[in-house]
Parts: C-alpha cells; structure tokens; sequence
C-alpha cells in the first residue's frame, strides 16, 4: 500500500521484467530521478517481492515465462485495488496494442509500449504516482 501522504521518503517502484537489460535500464531511469527501486525477475518473484514490503508503483512486462505480466496484475488487483500498475509491453506475437488493452482489461492502471524513452517512461510514472 502506499505510504501515508506527508512523509518525505522516495516513492518506492517494483519493477518486474524478464529481460535484465530493460530491468536495469529502467532501474537507472528513476534512480536518476531518486525513487527507490527493487527489481523481479519473473511474475512469481513480484508477487514475493509485494508479499515482503509496500509499494508506491509496480512497473510490469506482460510476457514472461511462467506467470505472466497478466496474471500478477489481476493477482495484485484481486488483493489491492488502489496499487497504481503500469504495464510494459514490445506486444510479441500478439501485436503490441492487443497486448497493452488486455492489460488494461484485467487491471493495469496505465500501458506503455517498449521501446520507451525516459521522458515517456517518467511522465507516466510522476502521473500515476500524483
């Protein structure tokens, strides 16, 4: 859950992707902007991670072997409603914008497809996070 409003502390982001390249680029993006970031190699190791401590903002891929982008937001939605979800996606065989409307569909707050710049990634991140 997020924080209570009126402390000064880094709004703290999950970000879960398959391809350790994006997870640390991403990483590096709003580190630079002082968030504080944990990373998550798979949806199961999202779900541990949001099991372990809260989280302002979760950054997910969509397809990833074993539980799916998909599946952890409908997982997370099912136990907090309010958790602001961004979901990623390069769309894969399904088509990029199929993919980011099915994410939306079973509870990503906002999409944004790959390839991203930090300008875009960090408009979106600063309007889910208010």
């Amino acid at each position: 859950m997020p924080s209570a409003t009126g402390t000064s502390h880094s709004p703290s982001v999950l970000v879960v992707d398959d391809d350790p390249g994006i997870r640390e680029l991403v990483r590096a993006m709003l580190s630079i902007e002082g968030f504080d970031v944990r990373l998550a190699a798979s949806g199961d190791a999202a779900l541990d991670a949001l099991a372990d401590g809260d989280f302002d903002l979760v950054i997910t891929d969509l397809l990833m072997p074993g539980r799916s982008g998909f599946e952890a937001i409908s997982e997370l939605r099912a136990h907090d409603r309010a958790l602001p979800i961004l979901a990623i996606s390069g769309g894969g065989r399904i088509g990029v914008q199929e993919c980011l409307h099915t994410a939306r569909c079973v509870g990503a707050t906002a999409t944004l497809a790959k390839p991203f710049g930090q300008r875009e990634l960090l408009a979106q991140v600063h309007g889910l996070l208010g």
